[in-house]
């Protein structure tokens, strides 16, 4: 089964407003480095979120982690937060920047299942999912996911899909 694709922000510790910079524009009022928690970082929550419009920060509001930030916390930290146990930052920041992309292949990949793949084309999909989701997520295998073989590999079959949407 795949895991949700939608952010549950309950279940995460806020890895977002921690791990991602932040450039001074139209998006966000500030400039914030990645690594660097946000100033509006209250515990878990946004301090300002009710006003993040209104404050300058669009970019938040449209912002998705495709469920990686839940992911991390709960399937491979157990629960735990960078905010109660320091040591934990870099390690959480590293396995999130490789979730994200985890997720958004699996994201990829669940939108090309609603095409009309031919039967070996379904297959590989099907195949390149379940890879994704091994009965133990390794916390390295998801760290070292950006530039991987694994990730080429689908992201070159995803690319090949273009047939069954630009039909000519």
């Amino acid at each position: 089964m795949i895991p949700s694709l939608t952010e549950d922000c309950g279940q995460c510790a806020a890895l977002c407003c921690l791990a991602l910079a932040f450039d001074k524009g139209e998006d966000f009022a500030i400039d914030k480095p990645a690594g660097t928690p946000c100033p509006h970082l209250a515990q878990h929550a946004c301090s300002i979120h009710a006003r993040l419009e209104d404050e300058g920060f669009p970019g938040c509001i449209r912002y998705s982690c495709t469920g990686a930030g839940q992911r991390v916390v709960q399937e491979i930290f157990d629960g735990q937060s960078w905010q109660d146990d320091p040591a934990l930052t870099r390690p959480m920041i590293d396995v999130f920047r490789g979730m994200r992309e985890v997720q958004e292949r699996l994201a990829q990949l669940s939108a090309a299942r609603a095409l009309s793949l031919d039967e070996a084309d379904r297959a590989e999909c099907d195949r390149l999912i379940t890879g994704l989701l091994p009965d133990h997520i390794d916390r390295a295998a998801v760290e070292n996911f950006p530039g991987s073989a694994q990730q080429d590999e689908i992201d070159r079959f995803v690319k090949s899909l273009r047939r069954y949407v630009f039909k000519g």
